[in-house]
């Protein structure tokens, strides 16, 4: 099994989740700017939920999604991490394991979601042992694909995510990738 309790960013610590982190994590996700590219917001059950599996899944497979701090000032700005898709994700028939993030609207704009995802993508290959990482979004997603690129991930396709209706306007998603190796 692997192992990774702590994450450190020359800013960011990632980190296991904290009771603490749950009140700061249920108004993100409530926030309608913040989940405006989401299919709705999350209820308070809901944000508890997540943070209950999210955290098994840490202690259980030592990697995932990890609860994201500023040194020296926010104790909680979201996650960033790894997780395997609900889905089949296209062109990936064998499974595939995606690089994410969620971070607060006062924190956007500072580098931090590229900062704690390259230091993901490390785990990810160094720890975790994977050749690829994925990750994806609604095509209209500017600031994710944007952060995608600059951790060194490549368009692949977009496809309709299988989850949302037909006629959605989230439903027509974009897929990059990035294999071992491949310069960050």
């Amino acid at each position: 099994m692997v192992t990774v309790t702590v994450l450190r960013t020359e800013r960011l610590v990632l980190r296991q989740w904290r009771d603490t982190d749950r009140d700061p994590w249920a108004a993100l996700c409530a926030d309608p700017e913040v989940m405006r590219l989401f299919p709705s917001t999350l209820t308070r059950a809901e944000s508890d939920d997540f943070v209950d599996r999210h955290t098994a899944l840490l202690d259980e497979r030592g990697w995932g999604l990890w609860a994201v701090e500023v040194i020296g000032g926010s104790p909680f700005i979201g996650f960033t991490g790894l997780a395997v898709p609900g889905f089949p994700v296209p062109g990936h028939p064998d499974g595939c394991v995606e690089v994410g993030w969620r971070l607060a609207a006062d924190q956007w704009g500072r580098g931090y979601a590229p900062e704690a995802a390259r230091a993901v993508l490390d785990v990810a290959w160094d720890v975790v042992g994977l050749d690829e990482v994925v990750s994806f979004t609604s095509v209209g997603n500017t600031n994710s694909r944007r952060v995608m690129e600059k951790i060194g991930l490549g368009f692949e396709r977009e496809f309709d995510h299988p989850r949302l209706a037909a006629g959605d306007p989230l439903r027509r998603h974009v897929l990059y990738a990035i294999r071992r190796g491949r310069a960050r």
